[in-house]
């Protein structure tokens, strides 16, 4: 059997193959690269067609609403807040390698106990990043226990990360959800699973964090994961990624607990702290931080 027919008859397995009667776009960059190695992948999408993506419109007025960055007024004060808070961390991945940073392009986004405002940093980084000119951005909702991403954006998926770590034949291509950001993409978190955390912690997690990391150069990952002190999922997440941006409620969360949470990432090449809900204005080198409608919340 030649190495075209093998890659297909693997792909028909995992339902890659179209019908006859199937035609859909070309153009689509999903690929399950763990399930078929990147010569086989080659083969079988030159000889199949492309495999089948799925769009999502996020929620624009929604998220507006709620305190997010608006992406009709690209020069608001927390759109410029999240160019300042971004720009370290899209440096890092610029520099590659050269910075002594394993996988800079997988940054975890976590919190020392719930109601810091991860999850609205993670978001509000993603649209952000989103708008950088030669980045891609992927949002995986990592926060398996208490996921809350697809509802804030406004968005319904049946696969997510768990289905994909549990079941084999469900591929990258299955929980990847494009949106109307041309640069933005989702995974969501998943059903509920007893054993989330043995999942997060297994080999085939593992590889899928290596291979967003290594095969797609250009994409820049985000994982909103669950607080480091009430779960060990976050622990488990920081091991898998080159950056940690770690979410301090202002004013709220003691520094024993910070500097208990700082301890859980001491393995972490790069961990950056960002001082979240603040009630006045904080001049930090000359850059302001306060977070606007979310902070006054």
């Amino acid at each position: 059997m030649s190495i075209i027919e093998n890659a297909l008859k693997k792909a028909g397995k995992q339902g890659l193959v179209l019908d006859d009667d199937q035609v859909l776009p070309k153009g689509s960059a999903s690929s399950p690269a763990i399930l078929i190695n990147s010569e086989e992948l080659a083969l079988a999408e030159s000889v199949s067609g492309q495999f089948s993506e799925r769009q999502v419109n996020l929620d624009w007025k929604g998220l507006a609403e709620k305190g997010y960055i608006d992406n009709n007024d690209a020069k608001s004060q927390l759109a410029e807040e999240f160019r300042v808070i971004k720009r370290p961390l899209v440096n890092n991945v610029q520099g590659g390698d050269g910075n002594g940073i394993s996988r800079p392009n997988l940054i975890l986004i976590c919190s020392s106990l719930p109601s810091e405002g991860k999850t609205f940093i993670s978001i509000n980084l993603a649209l952000s990043l989103a708008n950088e000119r030669d980045k891609k951005v992927l949002l995986i909702d990592a926060d398996v226990e208490k996921p809350s991403i697809a509802k804030e954006l406004g968005v319904q998926s049946p696969l997510g990360l768990i289905e994909y770590l549990e079941d084999d034949r469900i591929t990258f291509s299955d929980i990847l959800l494009k949106t109307d950001l041309p640069n933005l993409s989702l995974i969501t978190a998943g059903k509920r699973h007893k054993y989330s955390t043995e999942l997060l912690s297994s080999q085939r997690m593992y590889l899928f964090a290596e291979e967003i990391s290594r095969r797609y150069k250009d994409r820049i990952v985000i994982f909103d994961s669950p607080p480091l002190l009430v779960a060990t999922q976050a622990q488990i997440l920081a091991e898998l990624v080159g950056q940690v941006v770690l979410v301090i409620a202002a004013e709220i969360t003691p520094q024993s607990v910070v500097n208990e949470a700082v301890s859980k990432l001491s393995n972490c090449d790069v961990v950056m702290t960002l001082l979240n809900k603040t009630r006045r204005e904080i001049d930090i080198y000359g850059h302001n931080y306060s977070y606007g409608k979310y902070g006054q919340q």
